[in-house]
């Protein structure tokens, strides 16, 4: 990505930090230095970006060498001072009003999520802890409402799509807005913006006044793909594994669309999380859909979830092609289960405490070249076990095609190393081809794909 036109620019709150305490604005001023400021200036430079078709993190980064943001103090809170910021991001001198408000949301979340840390309150070592950690977190961007009946559907799929696909997420986005339900999405482009864009419409047509778009990202991610400007909710989270948490905490219920490595990681968080057998019976609407071109796609993953993890993984999941009606009639009803299971189990309604996640899929997990090759890939192990470790892997290839970390770690040392058991390598190796052959892996133009991984049996 070559240099771009950039603009100088102060800017202050809305819509997040609009009132702060002295310790606050001490604490945002400390921020301009150290890892906590490169952190936010990352963050900062991707939202900016908002719009952009990149999905490249270090590309984005070294397209804008010289950008800066500078801190100021005033009586009442702050100001952020932006030098040689991306001059889209503005509209006759005037910063568009959601980057302004994501801008200031990606401000308060990271600078919260370093005073918990820095305080101590938060139990790493358990499974309850992170739990509570990443409840906080979520009630701090006041993403939490008590009260209001379960109505978010979360939605993943991939930012690699073609125009057809993303055309039926906004289908089915419709569908979903038409039955006042509300959706979140990791926030980027491809299918974290079409279910959203379809939704604004129907909430319009049924004079819905705010309706929510929340957005769950992580610094990793955002850095690579931008934020959408629908998203009126951001939330960025610490790492992956606290991102997918808040993404099943706070959601009703969930569809896949088509999508690469990313999808294929967060539908094996979710499996595995549904086979641990204390989650049994606690419903949680799943669904894999697309339109009919996208029928390969998606019988070759349901197929993969079978030789992987076997006939009750594939249960949990149902599969509709080509019927954006019936896909919201189906969610609208597993959400009126999942309110019925609640009521009578005295849960939130506003975060699924019930839900049991185990720790495997709590900790962070660190895509090194010896990591990504020590992984469990063999069936001597609970199948939600055995998803948890296949999670990684997907987790992996991902920081190796879009994470400046991982895409530095691949320059340096050469593609990640997968081993396991030949069953299990396999059905894994032709699934990622699969996704390269239909260019799922990154967004279309520019040289052809090289992979960031090799799969040995």
């Amino acid at each position: 990505m070559a240099s771009r036109k950039t603009t100088n620019a102060t800017v202050s709150p809305k819509g997040s930090l609009e009132t702060l305490s002295q310790r606050e604005v001490q604490q945002l001023r400390e921020t301009g230095s150290g890892s906590v400021y490169a952190l936010f200036r990352q963050c900062a430079l991707a939202i900016l970006n908002t719009g952009s078709n990149s999905d490249n993190a270090k590309t984005i980064l070294e397209a804008y060498p010289d950008f800066e943001i500078l801190i100021h103090q005033l009586d009442r809170g702050i100001r952020l001072e932006l030098c040689n910021a991306p001059a889209d991001a503005f509209v006759d001198g005037e910063m568009i009003a959601s980057t302004r408000e994501m801008l200031f949301s990606g401000l308060r979340d990271i600078v919260y999520t370093q005073s918990e840390l820095e305080n101590k309150r938060v139990d790493f070592n358990s499974s309850q802890g992170i739990t509570d950690y990443v409840f906080h977190l979520l009630r701090n961007a006041r993403t939490l409402r008590a009260g209001v009946e379960p109505n978010i559907v979360v939605c993943w799929g991939g930012h690699s799509i073609s125009s057809e696909e993303y055309k039926y997420t906004k289908i089915v986005g419709h569908e979903l807005g038409l039955r006042g339900l509300d959706i979140c999405t990791g926030c980027g482009p491809g299918v974290m913006k079409g279910p959203m864009k379809g939704a604004t419409i129907a909430h319009a047509k049924q004079r819905i006044i705010g309706g929510r778009y929340l957005g769950l990202t992580e610094p990793g991610i955002i850095a690579a793909e931008a934020p959408n400007p629908i998203v009126n909710e951001l939330v960025i989270l610490p790492d992956i594994e606290k991102r997918l948490e808040a993404f099943v905490r706070v959601g009703h219920g969930i569809i896949i669309f088509p999508g690469g490595a990313g999808t294929a990681e967060e539908l094996l968080y979710l499996l595995g999380i549904l086979l641990h057998p204390d989650n049994r019976e606690v419903p949680f609407p799943l669904i894999m859909t697309g339109p009919k071109s996208a029928t390969p796609y998606l019988e070759q993953l349901h197929a993969f979830i079978g030789h992987t993890l076997g006939a009750e993984a594939q249960q949990r999941c149902k599969v509709i092609i080509n019927d954006p009606a019936q896909v919201a009639r189906e969610m609208a009803k597993g959400i009126k289960e999942v309110t019925q299971f609640r009521r009578e189990r005295s849960d939130a309604y506003h975060f699924n405490w019930l839900l049991k996640i185990d720790e495997s899929f709590q900790r962070p997990f660190e895509p090194t070249h010896e990591n990504m090759a020590g992984l469990n890939l063999t069936r001597e192990q609970p199948v939600h076990e055995l998803a948890a470790q296949l999670r990684r892997a997907f987790s992996g290839i991902v920081a190796g095609n879009v994470k400046v970390q991982g895409i530095r770690l691949i320059e340096e040392h050469g593609p990640y190393q997968i081993t396991g058991d030949p069953q299990i390598m396999q059905p894994l190796g032709r699934l990622l081809q699969a996704f390269v052959d239909q260019h799922r892996m990154k967004l279309p133009g520019g040289s052809a794909y090289v992979p960031c991984y090799r799969v040995l049996s």
